[in-house]
């Protein structure tokens, strides 16, 4: 039951410090996108293995890096693909008086 709490705990600091600076990110550079989670996640590495000297914080930053580099390629190949799968509907005019009348149950009838 220890390793389960000890492994919980663990990945709660790295998730709160990886939104943490992942928010702070996105709030210096004004704009969401992949490169916040990936920076995010390579300084939340170095950040973690920072009291095992600048070699395990490379080592570290690389790999939180990677690793979130994988998940947001994924997420995007998810989205372009799942995209391509269903067509976007029907399109609407921009001007409201060229809509089809509805056929059936016109407010105007009710007043």
């Amino acid at each position: 039951m220890h390793c389960f709490t000890l492994g919980a705990g663990s990945f709660a600091v790295w998730g709160g410090l990886f939104s943490m600076i992942d928010c702070s990110l996105v709030k210096m550079r004004g704009k969401e996108d992949p490169w916040n989670s990936i920076t995010s996640g390579a300084m939340t590495g170095a950040v973690l293995a920072a009291r095992n000297g600048p070699v395990a914080m490379v080592g570290s930053a690389a790999m939180g890096g990677i690793l979130l580099a994988l998940i947001e390629g994924v997420g995007i190949l998810l989205t372009r693909f799942a995209s391509a799968q269903f067509p976007t509907g029907p399109q609407f005019p921009d001007d409201a008086s060229q809509m089809p009348t509805a056929s059936f149950g016109d407010y105007r009838q009710y007043q």
